[in-house]
């Protein structure tokens, strides 16, 4: 997706909300904008956008991609500074042309004392969290649209030693990994995701040779999938994300986007052995205010006896009980690496 740049002037009547650092999400429905604010939730605006603006930025939108935009060519994807812009046609609507506007901000938005401040995780989650991290465990970030999928992974990354090399694969920048964490030894790839000429399998082979420690995909789409999870069989280590709404759902989720019946069986065993945790975020509103929160932590485990379990550590937004006396509880897998750690009680950080 190509770069580009917008002028204030030329976001109208949009300007004020996309300045506003707490609102994350501005989409006009074609009669209606809505609005998501971090503080007080999601709401319908008083703005009113002319048929004669909606026109007017699209056509600039499309001018600076060099693209067309009409009932031919009825969407229309750009990036601009932090900005992720999607336009569709109003040939494809009943109400008109739509806009929506997705920020991601070069900062990190979450920390410790927000986390807990907010009800985000618990000082045991947390501890978890980077514990995960210390110990090198490959991580799926899941959730629906909008839950935060991406600033946890985020956050994540602040983890990672400085020299431990992360190579960072998109096609939109989301994560800015070297905005955030300055210093550290960053590779940030750019792919489109139907391109022949460098897409996210092309970038995923290719980073093998680049010397990674950790490989970063912003999400898990397609049938790129079969070679992250190949990626991990060779020793390096990975954070995605994915849209579903349960970690249970997590192996055969990923094993549907492999097309080959084979390659997908066979990649039902790796899934279980080198992807080790899935954390599902997951937003609600209450009192009209948005709430963000792990409501799930699961191991995924495939032991000796060849048995593929789902071990459950978070629910309902709760450690399962019985687990924080247990490190067996956490599996083979990830209890190796723990143990190679010397972590003897991942909720405790040394």
């Amino acid at each position: 997706m190509d770069k580009m740049i917008i002028s204030d002037q030329q976001y109208g009547e949009l300007l004020p909300f996309v300045k506003d650092e707490k609102i994350t999400d501005i989409n006009w429905n074609g009669n209606e904008l809505w609005v998501d604010n971090i503080e007080t939730g999601r709401y319908c605006s008083d703005v009113k956008l002319s048929p004669e603006f909606v026109n007017q930025f699209s056509a600039h939108v499309a001018n600076v991609k060099s693209a067309s935009f009409n009932k031919y060519n009825p969407k229309l994807e750009a990036d601009s500074e932090g900005l992720r812009i999607s336009i569709i046609h109003e040939s494809c609507t009943e109400t008109g042309t739509t806009i929506s506007l997705r920020k991601s901000p070069p900062k990190m938005q979450m920390n410790d004392k927000l986390m807990l401040d907010t009800g985000y995780c618990s000082q045991k989650v947390l501890n978890l969290l980077k514990n995960l991290i210390k110990c090198h465990a490959n991580l799926v970030m899941i959730g629906l649209t909008g839950s935060g999928k991406t600033e946890l992974l985020k956050y994540l990354t602040g983890q990672i030693p400085d020299y431990e090399r992360a190579i960072t694969i998109e096609d939109t920048p989301e994560i800015h990994y070297r905005e955030i964490n300055p210093g550290k030894d960053c590779v940030a790839l750019i792919v489109e995701e139907d391109s022949e000429i460098f897409n996210y399998t092309d970038a995923i082979k290719a980073s093998l040779r680049q010397l990674p420690v950790w490989l970063l995909l912003s999400e898990a789409r397609g049938t790129e999938v079969q070679y992250l999870i190949q990626s991990l069989t060779t020793g390096h280590y990975c954070l995605t994300t994915l849209h579903t709404d349960d970690v249970r759902k997590v192996p055969s989720r990923m094993k549907n986007m492999v097309e080959d019946q084979h390659a997908a069986e066979r990649i039902e065993n790796d899934i279980y052995t080198f992807l080790d945790v899935g954390v599902l975020i997951r937003k609600v509103v209450i009192n009209g205010k948005t709430k963000r929160y792990i409501d799930q932590i699961g191991v995924y485990d495939r032991n000796s006896n060849d048995e593929k379990k789902v071990l459950m550590i978070v629910k309902n937004g709760k450690i399962v009980e019985g687990v924080e006396k247990d490190i067996k509880a956490f599996g083979e897998t990830l209890g190796e690496k723990f143990d190679r750690e010397n972590i003897k009680n991942p909720f405790v950080l040394k």
